[in-house]
Parts: structure tokens; C-alpha cells; sequence
């Protein structure tokens, strides 16, 4: 059975307009300890908040908690998500592109950077959107689980990656099985529920890395929602700067000189 690792309650910070708030709810000072995971963002933001910007070497999961999100990119895909949907990116070898809220929206989300191996960091680019009405909710015991990618979920990441939710009323248990070779996290997104069998209590607003482990045993103390996040790991070095992810300094300086000769194309607009 997993148990809880490390816990941490989430840290707001109040950003002002239009980027209303932001949190990490997974560190990026933590990426090592949970590869393959880098950061996981929560925001609350208005337009003008994420325009035009590159991207390379790792993969995006954007979950839209509330409001609008418009997704531009300089390939000529658009599209728009709602509370519910989630867009998956692939930006491999270098990708451009916009996330706004639509009109006067405030938009609530949580966007997970996903590392990609070395063998990956020059793949083809693209997206997937993945619209709440066509994700799987399956009914196991007293609980909902939305699938959202493994297990037969829609999402089609290129790397053994899954992401559900799992909703409890107070006072159920429920086993979640989990691949024993990934690192696993969750984050506590309603109520407040006791994870394995040490039965370390979390709440809204606090996650935790798990120990490896075939499952996790999960009791709500009141009516809860989480989200877990699994992933394997695959041990390559990691060097970040801003936008870009990748396995040295040299292939950094590459990826902002690819960007500003022009390679990653257009500007997104």
C-alpha cells in the first residue's frame, strides 16, 4: 500500500490584475523528488495573462476548474474550454502559443508540467482537447472516479502517465490502485479525507507526494473531492529555464536560440 511521503498545505499569492492569483501546488524546487513531475500551477487570471509564449522539451495538462479558457496556437488551432475540460500539449521540439480567458471571464485551472525523456524532447508538437462530457465516470463503491487519462481515459499523452478525480461523500472509504512504479500525488480540491493506512489527514487546500505502492486507501471525514496524478519516472538530468525543459545548459541556450531566430514560428495570435 502507498502512504503519504511529504504533505504541504498550498501557499496563495495575491498577483493583482490580470493575474489574480497563483499558487504551486507541486513545487518546482520538488521536480527531482517527483519525477517525472515538474511544477503543478494553480491560477485565477484575466485576459492579458498569458498571451503569446513558447514552450519545449515537456508536456502541459490544463484542467479548467471555472470560467473560459481559449486555447491559439501559431499552427492555426483554436478552440475554447470550460469548467471541466482539459487540454493536453505535447511541446516537444517547440511549440507557441496564447491561453485566455474568454471576454470578462476569470479563469480558474490547475496546469501540470509533465517532463518528457531525452528521447522525446524533439517530438512533433500538438494538442488534444478533452471536453468534460467525454470523460469516463466510473462508479467503484461509494465513489466517483473521473478518468480522465490511463484506465481507459481519452487522454493520449506520450509518456505512461494517469490523472483522475475522485469524488467521496462523508464518511466512505475507497482503494485506489495505483501503478507501482509511478510517483503519485494528490491534491485535495474539497473536504477533507485520511490517506493509507497511516491515515495521514489532508484537507482542502494541502497535497502530498505518496510512497510507491499498488494502491492508496482513502477515508473522507467529509464530503471530498481529489485529484491524483501518477506518472513514471524516468531519472534523465533536468535543467529548466522559464519556458524550456531540458537535460543540459547547452540544449537551454539551443532552445532560446531556436526561439528567437524564428524556429518556433509566428507569433500566436
Amino acid at each position: 500500500m502507498a502512504e503519504v511521503k511529504k504533505s504541504w498545505t498550498i501557499q496563495f499569492n495575491e498577483r493583482g490584475f490580470p493575474h489574480v492569483q497563483q499558487a504551486f501546488v507541486l513545487p518546482p524546487d520538488m521536480m527531482k523528488e517527483a519525477d517525472p513531475f515538474i511544477l503543478l500551477a494553480e491560477d485565477w487570471f484575466k485576459r492579458g495573462t498569458f498571451g503569446d509564449h513558447p514552450h519545449k522539451g515537456f508536456q502541459t495538462i490544463t484542467y479548467v476548474i471555472d470560467g473560459r479558457l481559449e486555447h491559439i496556437d501559431n499552427k492555426g488551432g483554436r478552440g475554447i474550454l470550460e469548467a471541466g475540460d482539459v487540454q493536453y500539449m505535447n511541446a516537444g521540439s517547440g511549440a507557441r502559443h496564447a491561453e485566455e480567458p474568454v471576454a470578462e471571464d476569470i479563469v480558474h485551472s490547475l496546469q501540470l508540467w509533465l517532463n518528457l525523456p531525452a528521447s522525446l524532447k524533439q517530438s512533433e508538437p500538438f494538442y488534444q482537447d478533452i471536453y468534460s462530457e467525454n470523460v469516463p465516470v466510473k462508479k467503484i463503491g461509494p465513489a466517483q472516479v473521473r478518468v480522465f487519462a490511463g484506465n481507459g481515459g481519452p487522454m493520449k499523452p506520450l509518456v505512461p502517465f494517469m490523472m483522475n478525480e475522485i469524488s467521496l461523500p462523508a464518511g466512505e472509504q475507497y482503494t485506489h490502485k495505483l501503478e507501482p512504479d509511478h510517483t503519485a500525488f494528490v491534491y485535495v480540491l474539497g473536504g477533507r479525507c485520511a490517506f493509507g493506512e497511516n491515515e495521514t489527514v489532508l484537507e482542502k487546500g494541502q497535497a502530498a507526494l505518496l510512497t510507491k505502492g499498488h494502491d492508496i486507501q482513502i477515508k473522507s471525514e467529509a464530503r471530498s473531492k481529489v485529484l491524483i496524478y501518477s506518472g513514471k519516472p524516468h531519472g534523465d538530468p533536468i535543467i529548466t529555464h522559464g519556458p524550456f525543459v531540458m537535460n543540459t545548459q547547452q540544449e537551454i541556450r539551443e532552445a532560446f536560440l531556436d526561439y528567437q531566430s524564428g524556429k518556433f514560428g509566428p507569433e500566436a495570435k
